[in-house]
């Protein structure tokens, strides 16, 4: 092997292990949501997203880490936590591209009830990520219902074949 053979090998190489570290540190960003939204964590939920970061799950959204972090407080949300909730993330298609990604994904969120747990909720996800000086955050998180409506179903069409969806908003 030639001295430029191996440097091409090492270059791929060391190509590959960063896409391979960006992916399991995306991984980790995004199972960091449920433990920190079941335990009311207003801190640690903030922190998963860029200051300037946003959640829209459907009514008017969430617009910078802190008020993201805040949707821990919202009444509804307590009382789920004050009920017993689980929030439950399949694992999400990843693509990365550079210093930004996107990982789509459902969620559920799990409900006690007399009778035992009852899926509250299930939903498609969009998370846009960029790579920070503090490590990948969350840019953007749209979440809509799985419930008959367009636009779950056009989330997720956009992670298997993005021109399916020109024109489209979710």
């Amino acid at each position: 092997m030639t001295r430029d053979e191996l440097q091409v090998r090492v270059d791929r190489l060391e190509g590959l292990v960063r896409r391979l570290e960006d992916q399991l540190a995306i991984y980790q960003l995004l199972a960091t949501y449920s433990p920190a939204v079941d335990s009311r964590n207003e801190k640690a939920t903030a922190a998963l997203w860029a200051s300037d970061g946003s959640y829209d799950f459907g009514g008017v959204p969430l617009i910078g880490a802190a008020e993201v972090g805040g949707l821990v407080n919202l009444e509804t949300h307590k009382a789920y936590v004050e009920e017993g909730c689980a929030h439950v993330m399949s694992l999400p298609l990843v693509a990365i591209d550079g210093d930004r990604a996107t990982a789509t994904g459902y969620s559920r969120v799990y409900l006690r009830s007399d009778d035992g747990w009852k899926v509250e909720r299930a939903s498609a996800n969009r998370w846009e990520l960029v790579r920070t000086e503090a490590g990948w955050k969350v840019a953007s998180r749209i979440n809509r219902m799985l419930d008959g409506t367009c636009g779950g179903p056009e989330l997720l069409a956009k992670a298997v074949d993005p021109s399916l969806c020109e024109g489209s908003k979710p």
